[in-house]
């Protein structure tokens, strides 16, 4: 009877602990929100192959980046995969933890519109999953 409590009472921590384990592990990777070239490989974010945050992770410390360089990263941004788009607003807003984020709006050659949004680690990524058009 001991062992049998035993045993139960283990594998309900172990259930536990994995329970704990998932809940940190934060949110999930929407692939709609990965655009051209935004792989999982070394160009995704600037990030090592593998895990996609691993740009971010731990950097919580770093100074964010402003909204001038915002612009910029999405203008580089716009110049590589958005041939002929230009910044056209930069609109600050609060993310997770209380972090300045950006969501820059590009216009296009022919008035199309597209939304990056720009971490506080100067990350950019497409808004609208790929082949999105807004406008």
């Amino acid at each position: 009877m001991k062992r049998a409590l035993i045993a139960v009472f283990g594998a309900a921590i172990v259930a536990v602990l994995a329970g704990v384990g998932s809940a940190q592990m934060g949110g999930r990777v929407d692939p709609g929100m990965m655009g051209p070239g935004m792989g999982m490989g070394p160009d995704w974010h600037g990030g090592s192959q593998g895990c996609p945050f691993a740009a971010g992770a731990g950097q919580t410390e770093a100074t964010p980046v402003t909204e001038d360089q915002a612009k910029e990263l999405a203008q580089q941004y716009g110049e590589r995969y958005l041939k002929g788009f230009t910044v056209d607003k930069v609109l600050p807003f609060t993310g997770r933890r209380g972090a300045t984020m950006y969501s820059v709006e590009l216009k296009g050659p022919k008035d199309e519109l597209r939304v990056l949004h720009v971490t506080p680690w100067g990350n950019v990524m497409p808004f609208g999953g790929p082949g999105h058009r807004m406008g």
